[in-house]
């Protein structure tokens, strides 16, 4: 079986965690491809709910390979403390492989993030602070330090001074900070090391034989399509590319080796920090969303902003990404509302918008038109199967299928992995005949 990518189609936290880790029981390796530990996917499993912010949900099973990809910008420390989290619930990660390619956060990373994010007040972009970002625009600018560089002490050393050169003096002479002495962090990285260095590898290559040797391989994307630094509401976006694409740099693969490409989308719609929102409802409907759902941040624990479902931005995010199925996540959340509303296109200055606009001011100030559609009621959370959803439930989905222009062949109803429903038209085979 070809490579097998799943990723976002809106703001990020549409439920990857969960998908992923239905899909990895049946699959060899799991690979993630890009951001770092300012995403999170939480995954309940019997009862127990663990949340994941480097390490691919596939860690999960014993048989599969966990693969972070050269896209992703790790922090040691906790990847670390992320391994010994899962040790200590008796999941093994002895499988776990880095990219010698991968990017390294450092500490001034960390700390560039936080107080630029201050300095910029009004105007910042709301990340993590967990310095993201920066290690991405040293990749970018030639300075970062990676993965291999870690292993070998005279390069790593001569790399942390020569960086710490520029960052002291900006910490120092612009931002009024403490400078972060190079020894201290060569100490700390080191240690790191020494307990990630049996993890490091060439990735590229693992998962080319792997594809050449039939395995199943599946590519599992952070953050969300409106996030994408490229093809995102930038520059309210993440430093790294969520889309499709994406997963072939972040990897090192071919697009020939791509068979699939599923997008998760919830039935209603979500979005953590600063930036345009078109169909954000600030209001009690905004307020029952994120109670009944649960709205709050895996990694940071932020209020997520709520809204309905958002079609411009599903048929956007179904051509940047070539989607060839859609899996809609949350519909639960849905039961209760008499009316539910869909965004089918904007509004602007008396122009109509039915695809995503080409500029910013655009989708900062426009208009949604909805179409309302009838709600239902009752607990969908012990549905199994199609059948099982009331009448308006399943037109709705099939709303979103028709106003996304892909086929839906996925349903949840709840966080655990039994609350899944596949439909006609689903290829992989699932355990317990789902």
């Amino acid at each position: 079986m070809p490579g097998f990518i799943l990723l976002g189609t809106q703001w990020g936290d549409e439920g990857k965690g969960k998908v992923t880790d239905l899909l990895a029981g049946q699959m060899d390796l799991v690979v993630r491809y890009q951001g770092g530990n300012n995403a999170g996917h939480t995954v309940v499993v019997g009862g127990t709910s663990l949340a994941l912010h480097l390490i691919p949900s596939g860690i999960l099973f014993p048989h599969v390979i966990p693969v972070i990809g050269d896209g992703v910008v790790v922090d040691p420390r906790v990847l670390l403390e992320e391994m010994d989290m899962l040790s200590g619930r008796g999941i093994e990660t002895d499988k776990l492989v880095i990219s010698h390619n991968a990017h390294l956060i450092m500490p001034y990373h960390r700390e560039l993030d936080r107080v630029t994010e201050r300095y910029l007040g009004k105007s910042r972009i709301g990340t993590t602070g967990r310095g993201i970002g920066p290690a991405y625009g040293d990749k970018i600018a030639r300075l970062g330090i990676r993965a291999q560089d870690v292993l070998d002490e005279k390069i790593f050393r001569a790399k942390v001074e020569a960086a710490l050169k520029e960052k002291n003096a900006i910490l120092s002479r612009i931002y009024n900070r403490l400078p972060i002495k190079p020894a201290d962090v060569v100490e700390a990285y080191l240690g790191y090391a020494r307990r990630l260095a049996p993890h490091i590898g060439d990735t590229s290559l693992l998962v080319w034989q792997s594809l050449r040797e039939g395995k199943r391989v599946l590519f599992e994307g952070a953050q969300g399509t409106m996030l994408d630094v490229d093809h995102g509401t930038y520059p309210f976006v993440t430093s790294s590319n969520p889309v499709a694409g994406g997963a072939l740099t972040g990897v090192g693969v071919g697009p020939r080796e791509i068979d699939r490409v599923l997008g998760i989308s919830k039935a209603y719609t979500t979005r953590v920090g600063s930036g345009p929102f078109p169909t954000e409802q600030d209001n009690e409907i905004g307020e029952a969303l994120r109670g009944i759902g649960r709205e709050y941040g895996a990694t940071t624990g932020r209020k997520r902003r709520c809204g309905w479902f958002d079609s411009v931005v599903a048929r956007y995010a179904a051509r940047v990404n070539g989607l060839t199925d859609l899996f809609i996540t949350k519909l639960d959340v849905l039961s209760g509302f008499k009316t539910i509303s869909v965004a089918v296109a904007y509004r602007h200055e008396g122009k109509t918008y039915t695809e995503f606009p080409p500029h910013q001011s655009i989708v900062h100030h426009c208009e949604p038109v909805y179409e309302e559609f009838p709600g239902w009621e009752g607990d969908l959370s012990s549905a199994r199967s199609w059948d099982d959803l009331p009448g308006p439930a399943q037109d709705y989905v099939k709303v979103l299928e028709e106003m996304s222009g892909v086929p839906v062949t996925g349903v949840s109803v709840g966080p655990s992995r039994e609350q899944t429903m596949f439909l006609e038209g689903w290829k992989l085979p699932m355990p317990g005949g789902v």
